[in-house]
């Protein structure tokens, strides 16, 4: 789908240094771009390639393309700018409306205009779908799920009973919602299930990577809000909220119970123990471990970085021997106030 540099410009409200009649049909890097393609600097250290690139536009911060001869967009932010016109030029593929032959659809489920359910999907009784979203093959939505408008649910999806998905939503191949939480009691040394009775809500404009899993609440719901953003395989306990806009990388666990507030930013291996509270606006870089309440925002890290193994063993004997050394530092003092 080519666009000039006029039309892309004025999409992201730019400013053409160079050829506004310029075509380019799609995005690449720096580095492997070429002529019909257009690229983006966004970050400092790749500076040096402009002068190299073979690119047929280059995204630039505003005043930046002085001193270069390329066709360039000038813009507020080169990455917003890129992400928009990524997906202007490499728009979602066309899902032809309609039920596939394959796909078993309950007599019950509510089914709005211009849906699309792909092979083998199976629809259970009081399912309820917007219109224009697509269901690709191999989705399970079972009993009175709920799916809004414009969403996309990408292939062997498992929506279970009661699940509500808001708007716009796009679910990755994999993922599970609605599964039963860990809920266990301990009856004279044998665990018994607790009924996991509530069930997970989605909000509007939320995006979940493949084969993350969210499960239903014990009593009340899991929920998700708007404009949430989650990575691949992630889990997330039963009775968990997570605030508006929040992200989330690949690899978090977040226990039972846990409330994650607004605009906050969780790295990659992160975990997250239950029945705590995160303030808005907290960012947490990956591998930490969050043990108890965080009430202010801000930057947060736990965890080791890798070292040298022989300069980590040394650490490690050291750190056994804190005890040891807080015991003699304390009988010091009491020395000194004698």
């Amino acid at each position: 789908m080519s666009r000039t540099l006029a039309q892309i410009a004025q999409y992201v409200n730019g400013q053409v240094v160079g050829d506004p009649d310029y075509l380019v049909h799609s995005v690449g890097t720096l580095t492997q771009a070429g002529p019909e393609q257009i690229s983006f600097l966004a970050n400092k250290k790749y500076r040096k390639f402009l002068h190299t690139t073979r690119a047929g536009a280059v995204i630039v911060t505003t005043g930046l393309g002085e001193d270069l001869s390329c066709n360039l967009i000038e813009v507020a932010d080169p990455y917003v700018a890129y992400a928009r016109i990524a997906a202007m030029l490499h728009p979602e593929p066309f899902k032809q409306p309609g039920i596939h032959p394959s796909a078993w659809v309950h007599p019950d489920a509510e089914i709005a205009d211009n849906v699309s359910i792909g092979p083998q999907v199976s629809i259970e009784a009081g399912v309820k779908i917007g219109r224009d979203s697509v269901i690709a093959a191999g989705c399970v939505l079972e009993a009175n799920v709920k799916v809004g408008q414009d969403c996309r649910i990408k292939p062997n999806v498992t929506l279970c009973h009661e699940v509500m998905i808001g708007d716009r939503v796009i679910i990755h191949p994999g993922v599970v919602i609605g599964a039963d939480g860990f809920g266990i009691a301990n009856d004279n040394g044998q665990w018994i299930k607790v009924p996991q009775v509530g069930s997970v809500r989605i909000g509007n404009d939320v995006e979940i990577g493949a084969n993350t899993t969210i499960d239903r609440g014990a009593i009340d719901d899991t929920a998700i809000a708007d404009g949430v953003k989650l990575d691949n395989q992630i889990q997330i306990a039963h009775n968990v909220i997570i605030g508006e806009h929040t992200v989330i990388a690949g690899c978090v666990g977040i226990a039972g119970s846990t409330r994650v507030g607004r605009h906050c930013a969780i790295g990659g291996g992160t975990g997250i123990a239950g029945h705590i509270e995160i303030a808005d606006g907290v960012q947490l870089t990956g591998m930490s471990m969050v043990t108890k309440s965080i009430t202010e925002s801000g930057v947060f890290s736990s965890g080791i970085p890798a070292e040298p193994a022989k300069q980590w063993h040394k650490n490690v004997i050291r750190y056994r021997q804190m005890d040891k050394l807080t015991e003699r530092v304390k009988q010091l003092e009491n020395q000194l106030k004698d």
